[in-house]
């Protein structure tokens, strides 16, 4: 019997294939994982073809390549170049991989779609409006950000290692109002605790050179208090978890936290 021609990887299929990179961990990009043989089979593809693809964008991640782990050696012209132009324009093509991932699974847009399982794709509520096409794409913007930054840092707050998905948050560094070039990428992200996302957005918190965790005085002011010491003086002077891939934050984006946020 002959085999069957293999299926052309088109623009779609290199969008969906690279958001399905930034949300899935290296130990997962294998031809038996649940997620990537679902989503080959609506992409009319094989679980294989898919995980090689995947495996050729660890070869093209920067962070991959400063641990030493270097993907299939495999990786095209054309995986080079959508590689690039993904992460050249994350702004636009994060959420319109996103639109193109959400299509795949589902046509309902009262639903977005989950991977923070990392074995199973799920169908959830979106958490704000949904009438207009404008809120929708936001939405599916800040889908992708948050499925990306919190799957790099292992779901769990790089802060407290609380892993309760409900309870964290995509935390933007440079704000998400002022800085609209910089929304979706993964390294202007922090995967924290809904208690330390605010904390860190109000300038009480933020991070040194060196990633070590820094109080402010003004959050020291209201001190003593046992509760709120308990959330944040083990953690002082102490490293974030860093992520996995992808998101590792960018010195630059914190160096701007430190200076225009932070409530020294």
């Amino acid at each position: 019997m002959a085999k069957a021609p293999p299926v052309k990887w088109t623009r779609e299929h290199f969008l969906i294939a690279l958001n399905l990179y930034c949300k899935l961990p290296f130990g997962k990009l294998h031809k038996g994982n649940p997620i990537i043989i679902e989503a080959a089979e609506k992409m009319g593809r094989t679980p294989n073809s898919l995980a090689m693809k995947l495996c050729n964008f660890a070869a093209l991640d920067p962070v991959q390549q400063a641990r030493g782990i270097r993907g299939l050696p495999g990786a095209t012209k054309q995986d080079r170049a959508m590689w690039n132009e993904f992460h050249t324009n994350l702004s636009t093509l994060g959420t319109e991989s996103e639109e193109l991932l959400h299509d795949l699974f589902t046509k309902d847009e009262t639903k977005e779609v989950d991977f923070l399982s990392h074995d199973k794709v799920r169908l959830v509520a979106p958490s704000g409006p949904t009438e207009t096409q404008a809120t929708v794409k936001v939405r599916r913007g800040q889908q992708f950000f948050r499925q990306a930054v919190l799957t790099a840092y292992e779901v769990r707050c790089c802060i407290s290692g609380i892993n309760v998905p409900r309870l964290l948050v995509a935390s933007h560094i440079k704000p998400w109002g002022k800085f609209p070039a910089e929304r979706l990428n993964p390294r202007n992200g922090l995967c924290l605790s809904t208690l330390h996302d605010a904390a860190f957005d109000a300038g009480l918190i933020t991070l040194d050179d060196k990633l070590n965790v820094v109080l402010s005085k003004r959050l020291r002011r209201f001190f003593p208090q046992p509760t709120l010491e308990q959330n944040f003086v083990p953690f002082e002077g102490h490293p974030i978890r860093l992520p996995e891939k992808l998101a590792e934050p960018d010195g630059d984006f914190l160096r701007y936290h430190r200076n225009e946020v932070f409530q020294s």
